[in-house]
């Protein structure tokens, strides 16, 4: 037979686009349409349904950047209609590729029940099935002119991403308001005709099951007649009937679809656009589930399920109902879908805490999986974190958007640094936003690693990003790939579904211990400096709340502020979701955080200040709080007492220009540059700066990736870079910048627009050099590096992360090495010989990358380089990224082990505050181990009154440790993240108030203590 399949693949492509789809629609009448423009931000619905609207024509342009129109259409029904099936087709101006990030609008009836969402790919309402003939209808659109940010030509610099600079220019042009004829015949025969043609193009040429498809396409298309193509659709289909009901073989890849629609908290549009976009798809995905009895739909982000509960009622009602009939499913338990690599220990147990709380209180439903498809890389500590929330599985994709190393599996164990365990997948699929194409099942099919040993893999299906969700297409698409020749299974199942099915085929799975780092959006890790700081300040800050707000609970029965705490907390959880806190959201979004950061600080230094005030009592005695979890200066962690003061510290002339510091623990040389060309160790007789080498030393670097511009730097960053050496002026400081006996060096420094500050502090009695540098930032495109040079020999180095630290290697012996070429710190990062270490401690900072050279010269000693990354400057999608003034803390801890490091890493992210008073304040809880941290002292969320303590080792090994609690204890429990006990953990030995407890390296553990009665 000749070879016309070319010819036959052709045929169906343009029959499809100009014959059978314009068929779907074959009658058609203009609605009349009308339209109100809310003068500012969106209004009650009921507002925009009362308003007067004025007429509008189709072709009209409409739409201010981020306004809201009311558009009101109205029609009757054609009588000669009757009997058949009626849809208003309402096209706002639509881009059918850009789902989720253009306008889209909710359409309501006139009582304000809403009906359901409208976007590029959904622009259908059903009016009847079949109508009567004759009908009115009358509906109303609210519409966002949400501006298309991320365009055809992507990454260019917009004004768009801010109200405040997007100006009024309408965005988009009304395309089609009318009410239509709906063939489902015709409709049904495109499905068909899509799903074989796309199945066809996956199979081999020589594949017999292909050209069985040919033929029968080839066929159907000779029974439709163009010039009829509603009449003879039926014709046409019964030509497709027997290869679509070829059933798979039996050992097809089986795929469990799951209704998705990722919806960023916010990205390309402000916080407040994506409470009405969860509106619009929850609505979408309730009028879906109803229509189609085998659909299941999953929604995470507990957090946007609180705004369809606080914003939108009459969609929260069937939302509700929809989840009791377990087809609207809650899934990965948290209150966002967060970043994880930048947010504290108590941050991430907390996203877990108030998300799950919320799916237990609202429908009494407990998730066994964290769902994080788009979070960009995972930090070794998450296992520990997600079992102690009662979870033990977890759900991502984004691992598949490496650019350098193929993860070698879809389903396998990730272990984590305390050794825990969590059964992990990752959709071979390679995509949150699968629609039931055939090249997305083939490839799922194809790509799964774990062939031969496992068969499930799951694919989330809908339009996301934006929102919008699953359509009726993909669901139709899939009852067709429920059992096909040639394809993979598909069939709709919850998660927990997949989950079960995968854990019992696979009951040994391989696994990947330590972090899943993503080779991509590295740059993440230090866009937009001001949110990142306002997260760390606010966590640091919600921390010292609660513990002094609860000590004065017990100590003087002043009221826990449990409302402000949770609110709070969850407001700080939202912004680390994960375009928020990693700095890639528009200018809109920043904005708006900071401010939200500045309020929040004031209303947390409030409650401290009225804590510790309770606490103080009246007195003139100078008393220091110390909220950090080790003691300093004399005063324990946790309480208040007046510090001790050791020594004083001497600046002098250095011979060459300059000055040194020295207190008799350190001598620093400063240079007539401002560079640090000596921290010398004098108990240990050991120089930390590498020969020849200066720290201190501010780099830049061009900084214009490929793609991606807020989110990514790519390696070729390296190849130019500049020293800033120049200085205009290097002189001792007025005092030891931390205050009391001290002394500093000033520097100031100006290059290209921008200016920086700089005051490096030696304090009597410390081994730490304090750098603060203020940075007046007016670069474009430019990275900002502060490096340290230090002469270590080490192979590994610790970088701290949830519950403990990180080891990395600092060689690059391998493509998966060398891709990891910026990563993420919490407080600290830590190299060392056997004996002597360097920490580098921040109060803000996450992103730094560490490199090791041999040096030359008879010397073969190893120069292990740690750069902190300070600022960057991407145009896109912020133009202004990080323009402004800017502060950081860091300080260099020469002869610093592991202990050392965390120590100071707590002491500069939590600095004392002096308050007079009566006398001392012994703390509520003690801890007779540094190994051992407590990261929250607080009260029971239940208001019971019961304390509750979180603590873990620290330090990587194990540890024995006596906590004492400072009030009668009556009984102690070990609890999971939620306060719930845990049944299989033995409670600690009890001693009175004196509790003893052994902890194997970072281990986790939460302690819940009854109070005895007064």
């Amino acid at each position: 037979m000749h070879d016309d399949r070319s010819l036959v693949e052709a045929r169906l492509k343009r029959v499809l686009d100009e014959r059978i789809r314009p068929a779907v629609y074959p009658e058609s009448v203009p609605l009349d349409v009308a339209v109100w423009h809310a003068p500012g931000e969106p209004v009650p619905v009921a507002e925009g349904l009362a308003a007067e609207p004025e007429p509008v024509r189709v072709g009209a342009r409409w739409g201010a950047p981020w306004g809201t129109s009311w558009f009101r259409v109205t029609g009757t029904v054609p009588e000669e209609w009757a009997g058949r099936t009626v849809e208003a087709l309402l096209d706002l101006g639509f881009d059918e590729n850009m789902p989720g990030f253009q306008c889209e609008g909710l359409v309501y009836h006139p009582d304000g029940t809403p009906v359901k969402g409208l976007n590029p790919r959904n622009q259908w309402v059903r009016v009847g099935a079949p109508v009567a003939g004759g009908e009115e209808v009358r509906l109303h659109i609210e519409a966002a002119s949400n501006p298309v940010i991320l365009d055809y030509h992507p990454f260019l610099p917009t004004a768009l991403g801010d109200k405040e600079t997007a100006g009024s220019e309408p965005q988009y042009t009304l395309t089609r308001m009318d009410l239509a004829v709906f063939d489902e015949g015709v409709w049904q025969l495109v499905i068909d005709l899509e799903v074989l043609g796309e199945l066809m193009a996956e199979l081999p040429v020589d594949s017999p099951r292909r050209y069985e498809i040919l033929r029968a396409v080839d066929r159907a298309l000779d029974a439709v007649d163009l010039q009829d193509v509603n009449g003879t659709a039926a014709r046409a289909r019964e030509q497709l009937a027997d290869v679509l009901s070829a059933p798979a073989v039996p050992s097809a890849h089986r795929i469990s679809a799951v209704g998705h629609a990722h919806i960023d908290s916010a990205w390309l549009w402000p916080l407040r656009e994506t409470v009405r976009k969860v509106a619009r798809t929850t609505s979408n995905m309730t009028a879906l589930l109803e229509d189609e009895p085998d659909f299941v739909f999953a929604m995470s982000q507990a957090q946007q399920w609180a705004w369809v509960k606080e914003h939108r009622p009459e969609v929260w009602a069937r939302v509700k109902k929809a989840v009791a009939d377990g087809r609207f499913v809650p899934a990965g338990g948290m209150w966002v879908e967060s970043d994880t690599n930048m947010p504290g220990s108590e941050a991430m147990a907390r996203q877990f805490v108030h998300g799950k709380r919320f799916f237990l209180d609202e429908f009494g439903i407990e998730n066994d999986e964290a769902w994080l498809p788009d979070t960009f890389g995972f930090a070794a500590g998450l296992p520990q974190i997600i079992r102690a929330a009662g979870a033990t599985r977890l759900l991502t994709q984004k691992i598949s958007w490496s650019q350098t190393n193929k993860f070698p599996h879809h389903t396998f164990q990730w272990e984590g640094i305390d050794g825990t365990r969590i059964f992990t997948h990752f959709p071979p699929v390679d995509t949150y936003n699968c629609s039931m194409k055939g090249s997305e099942i083939a490839h799922a099919a194809r790509n799964f690693k774990d062939k031969g040993v496992a068969r499930h893999s799951l694919a989330p299906t809908g339009w996301g990003d934006g929102g919008g969700g699953t359509t009726r297409e993909m669901v139709a698409k899939a009852a067709r790939l429920r059992d096909l020749e040639g394809s993979a299974r598909v069939v709709w199942e919850t998660p927990r579904a997949f989950f079960d099915k995968a854990e019992a085929e696979y009951p040994e799975p391989p696994v990947w211990v330590g972090e899943l780092y993503l080779e991509l959006h590295r740059a993440t890790l230090t866009s937009q400096a001001g949110t990142k700081q306002g997260n760390r300040r606010s966590e640091h800050l919600l921390r010292e709340a609660e513990l002094w707000a609860a000590t004065a609970a017990v100590r003087t029965g002043l009221p826990y502020p449990y409302e402000e705490f949770d609110r709070i907390w969850k407001t700080v959880l939202l912004h680390q979701f994960h375009d928020i806190l990693p700095g890639s959201s528009i200018a809109w979004v920043h904005r708006e955080a900071r401010a939200t950061y500045r309020r929040i600080a004031g209303e947390l230094n409030g409650i401290i200040e009225t804590a510790q005030r309770a606490l103080a009592g009246e007195g003139g005695t100078p008393l220091v709080f110390n909220a950090a979890p080790h003691a300093r200066a004399g005063v324990p962690a946790g309480a208040a007492a007046t510090p001790a003061t050791e020594g004083r510290t001497r600046v002098a002339p250095r011979e060459g220009g300059g000055h040194i510091l020295d207190n008799g623990l350190l001598r620093i040389e400063i240079d007539g540059r401002g560079l640090v060309v000596s921290a010398y160790d004098i108990e240990a007789d050991r120089e930390t700066v590498a020969p020849g080498r200066a720290a201190n030393l501010l780099q830049l670097h061009p900084d214009f990736p490929n793609m991606w511009d807020a989110w990514d730097v790519d390696e070729f960053y390296r190849n130019t870079v500049t020293d800033l050496t120049d200085a205009e002026s290097v002189a001792p400081g007025e005092d030891g910048g931390d205050g009391g006996d001290g002394a500093s060096v000033r520097i100031v420094r100006t290059f290209g627009s921008s200016r920086v500050s700089q005051v490096l502090s030696l304090a009597a009695g410390e081994r730490r050099l304090v750098l603060d540098t203020e940075v007046d930032w007016h670069e474009t495109e430019k990275f900002l590096k502060l490096a340290f040079p230090l002469d270590v020999h080490a192979e590994r180095y610790a970088s701290e992360t949830q519950f403990g630290h990180f080891h990395r290697p600092t060689h690059t012996n391998t493509s998966w090495e060398a891709a990891r070429f910026e990563a993420c710190n919490h407080r600290f990062v830590h190299l060392e010989e056997p004996g002597w270490g360097v920490a580098i401690v921040n109060d803000s900072t996450y992103g730094h990358d560490v490199t090791r050279a041999v040096r030359g010269d008879g010397d073969r000693g190893t120069t292990t380089t740690v750069r902190v990354s300070l600022l960057r400057a991407p145009r896109f999608p912020d133009p202004e990224t990080d323009q402004g003034v800017h502060r950081f803390r860091h300080a260099l801890v020469p002869g610093a082990d592991i202990g050392d490091a965390v120590r100071e890493g707590w002491r500069i992210n939590v600095p004392e505050r002096r308050v007079t008073g009566a006398g001392e304040v012994a703390p509520l809880v003690s801890v007779d181990e540094d190994a051992v941290v407590l990261t929250a002292v607080k009260l029971a969320d239940d208001g019971s009154g019961d304390v509750v303590v979180r603590f873990h080792e620290a330090h990587g090994g194990r540890a024995r440790a006596t906590l004492t609690a400072g009030f009668e204890v009556a009984g102690v429990t070990v609890t999971d993240l939620l306060e719930r006990p845990l049944p299989e953990a033995a409670a600690p030995r009890r001693d009175g108030d004196r509790i003893t407890v052994r902890l194997r390296p970072f281990e986790l553990m939460t302690l819940r203590l009854r109070r005895r009665p007064r």
